[in-house]
């Protein structure tokens, strides 16, 4: 597999300061100003602005680097959808994440309805090569109307108390989307849920690394995917 290697040229500032803003920004529920302020008490000088078009340049990148280096998910997959206003319209990001709570897809797209379901459904099994053991969906009738001509022998499940897992998933996306005072435009939001999700796949602590040794170990492992991601040793 041929490994993308992100380029820093013609750029002041060092790569290794440009990788860590995008990480302040992409990983943490802060806005660009807050992390202009971060890096101005560190000494460096940055405006929020320079923030901005670094994280559009430079985080799809990083986040696709990441994404390539995922292993293989759980074979029980939970798809749930969320309505996101955009300039008073309103928008649905489809997502699917296994049992260990890992986001395998996100998809933002104008319906909610069996269209939409089925894009979901191929983009994953098409992504990931196999098919699922199950799937896991709330009541919404559209997932099993796409199911049944994706693979009609997949095992649903359609219960919306044992989706838990994908409508929790949900949760880190909205707390950033208050923070961000909503998205501009459908592109900068399937853009910013990429990049988030693919970092918070590498940092988050499985459930079976809970220990306070292995979660440093998990955090150092996370911190040198992210460098090499970002071609910024």
């Amino acid at each position: 597999m041929q490994t993308l290697k992100i380029s820093y040229k013609r750029h002041r500032f060092p790569p290794q300061i440009i990788a860590h803003v995008v990480w302040l920004y992409v990983r943490f529920n802060l806005s660009l100003r807050e992390v202009e302020e971060l890096m101005l008490e560190r000494g460096v000088d940055v405006s929020y602005e320079t923030i901005r078009r670094w994280t559009v340049k430079f985080g799809p990148l990083i986040a696709h680097v990441l994404r390539r280096r995922q292993p293989r998910p759980g074979d029980v997959w939970h798809l749930d959808e969320v309505v996101v206003k955009i300039a008073g319209r309103s928008y649905w990001l489809w997502r699917a994440v296994d049992q260990q709570g890992v986001v395998l897809e996100e998809i933002q797209q104008p319906r909610r309805d069996k269209r939409a379901a089925k894009r979901l459904l191929i983009k994953l099994m098409k992504r990931w090569g196999f098919v699922p053991k199950r799937i896991i969906t709330d009541k919404l009738r559209s997932y099993g109307a796409a199911k049944r001509e994706v693979a009609p022998g997949l095992d649903h499940w359609s219960h919306k108390g044992l989706n838990n897992r994908a409508e929790n998933s949900h949760l880190p996306f909205r707390k950033r989307e208050r923070v961000m005072q909503g998205f501009r435009s459908p592109g900068a939001l399937q853009r910013f849920v990429s990049m988030q999700s693919a970092t918070r796949n590498s940092f988050s602590v499985p459930a079976r690394r809970r220990s306070a040794l292995t979660i440093r170990y998990h955090r150092l492992e996370a911190f040198d995917a992210w460098k090499s991601a970002a071609n910024a040793p």
